[in-house]
């Protein structure tokens, strides 16, 4: 590997997926190419997606993934977006490595996302705002044990994702979510007490309320140029479950077989 690998940085949503080349220092090099998420989502068809987009983008030596689920060492434990029965428990970062001869590591897209955004001072959370909520807590950061909040009930029987998802959005209008948006932004202060909030994710672009100073809008690249904290060691072995992945990465055979989910 050459001393300034270029990374695959992909960023799975809900809506779109999307992929950059990420140097050395975090930079995107080259174009952002983007596509619809498949549906029905199976592990087949979103490898078959991203390599479809990754012809685009020669030249990278390893991959990161940011995944709309919970991560946890390496393995996949919920994809509430996509099914969570046919994604449990799978090892995705092994189905990219057998199909693109490549190292991959994947994340939680929000964590990802914060990995790209927080300059590591004090009590920090990241919200995404996109399709759904997605969040990250980081202490001097150090990334904290997930938070999933978009699943929380936050009003009645409405998660966050139901009361500030983008289904929300276009149906009750920008002006109305931007107030849910503000009530969100309190709750979660009185909640986490942080010392900055982040606020990205691509609806980050239609937050038009006046925010406390201690709130931050913050760019929607960051899903792709965070993907290369996931090569940091350093950053990797603080992760659960990460630490033996951290020293030996494993190179399966270019082009071979990608099963299909476990039957659970």
């Amino acid at each position: 590997m050459s001393s300034n690998p270029l990374t695959l940085a992909v960023d799975v949503g809900g809506t779109g997926v999307k992929l950059s080349l990420v140097d050395g220092s975090g930079r995107m090099c080259g174009e952002r190419v983007r596509t619809p998420t498949p549906y029905p989502c199976r592990p087949a068809a979103l490898l078959e997606a991203i390599a479809r987009m990754a012809e685009h983008l020669p030249g990278y030596e390893r991959i990161s993934l940011g995944f709309p689920g919970v991560v946890r060492g390496g393995r996949i434990i919920t994809a509430p977006h996509f099914g969570t029965k046919k994604w449990r428990g799978r090892r995705f970062a092994d189905d990219l490595q057998r199909r693109f001869g490549k190292p991959a590591r994947i994340l939680n897209d929000a964590e990802v996302q914060g990995l790209g955004i927080v300059p590591g001072h004090g009590l920090e959370l990241v919200l995404t705002l996109g399709t759904g909520v997605g969040s990250a807590l980081f202490n001097g950061g150090q990334l904290a044990p997930h938070l999933e909040l978009a699943h929380h009930p936050i009003r009645g029987r409405k998660t966050y994702n139901d009361y500030v998802g983008e289904a929300a959005r276009k149906k009750i209008g920008s002006k109305r979510w931007n107030r849910r948006v503000s009530k969100v932004v309190a709750i979660v202060a009185r909640l986490v007490n942080y010392d900055v909030l982040y606020l990205g994710g691509g609806n980050s672009a239609h937050v038009t309320v006046r925010l406390p100073e201690n709130v931050r809008l913050a760019g929607n690249d960051a899903g792709l140029t965070g993907g290369i904290r996931l090569w940091d060691d350093r950053v990797w072995r603080a992760l659960p479950g990460n630490e033996a992945e951290a020293r030996v990465t494993r190179l399966p055979m270019r082009g071979s077989a990608v099963p299909d989910a476990p039957r659970q």
